[in-house]
């Protein structure tokens, strides 16, 4: 009897879940921000395999990337990169780190640093809420994501940590509303399950 109330009241909440997304737009964004991705993904695959194909051997420049550049220093350059906006794409580190001695374990520190990243721009964000003037100003730019983080809270946090969405940006607005950290913490870890995932495909390309 207990059982079957457990799973009403689950059922009821799920639908109550469904119908607040839909109604405020949810599903619509997320097909949005894919189908925003797709040509950029898209167009970063062609240019890899047309690169591949005309100019360089991508196998042959990731290990040359191995043996001129220090692990660490690129390491650092991809840390940077993650805590501040995710300028560089991470599949490029992915790639390179199929070349390394060891390139699960070097998968696994970078899917780490993606996820210390991460909470550095949750940190951030932080600081931000804590500096009116800056806080108006960093509102001002950042108005729909911290928009939002307030609307869809951990279920934007999964997207950002597992779709080309930026996790930066969906960090850093998450700091600013003063999102429960420990909740943060638990949905930022999907980060590793994407680069795992994107690994697997990536991994056959090099």
């Amino acid at each position: 009897m207990r059982n079957n109330f457990a799973v009403s009241n689950l059922n009821t909440r799920i639908k109550v879940i469904h119908k607040y997304n839909k109604y405020t737009g949810f599903y619509t964004f997320i097909w949005g921000s894919l189908k925003k991705s797709f040509l950029p993904i898209v167009g970063f695959v062609l240019a890899v395999v047309l690169f591949d194909i005309f100019v360089l051997d991508i196998s042959d420049l990731f290990v040359r990337m191995t043996e001129t550049y220090p692990t660490v220093g690129v390491l650092g350059v991809f840390f940077a990169s993650e805590s501040f906006l995710g300028l560089i794409p991470p599949e490029i580190f992915i790639g390179w780190s199929e070349k390394t001695e060891s390139p699960i374990v070097m998968l696994s520190i970078l899917a780490a640093l993606s996820y210390l990243g991460g909470i550095i721009s949750y940190g951030l964000g932080k600081l931000i809420s804590r500096t009116p003037a800056l806080k108006r100003s960093i509102e001002n730019k950042m108005q729909q994501h911290i928009a939002n983080v307030r609307k869809w809270g951990g279920l934007l946090i999964i997207v950002g940590a597992l779709l080309p969405i930026p996790f930066s940006m969906v960090s850093i607005a998450s700091g600013i509303i003063n999102y429960k950290f420990r909740t943060y913490l638990m949905f930022g870890s999907l980060r590793f399950v994407r680069f795992y995932l994107y690994a697997i495909a990536i991994f056959s390309m090099v």
